[in-house]
């Protein structure tokens, strides 16, 4: 397989809301993959809109703390 980049994860950007993370691609859109498919070993981030892919660099304890915050709910608080 051959990779366009090899991108550590602390240099793309994680979305919450959708679980995924992100890193430009040279064509404009973004190469995506996953909070799931790191957790499951994937590597490979894939370009929508192109046939680019990257390979993430990371460590899985590098994935706990995101995971961590992601499956917490908000309490809500009474006054």
């Amino acid at each position: 397989m051959s990779f366009y980049d090899q991108v550590e994860i602390e240099d793309m950007i994680f979305d919450p809301d959708l679980q995924i993370y992100t890193y430009p691609c040279p064509c404009g859109d973004k190469f995506q993959i996953s909070l799931m498919d790191l957790l499951d070993g994937s590597d490979v981030a894939v370009c929508p809109s192109c046939s680019l892919m990257i390979q993430v660099i990371f460590e899985p304890e590098d994935l706990e703390s995101v995971a961590t915050e992601s499956t917490q709910q908000p309490v809500a608080v009474s006054a």
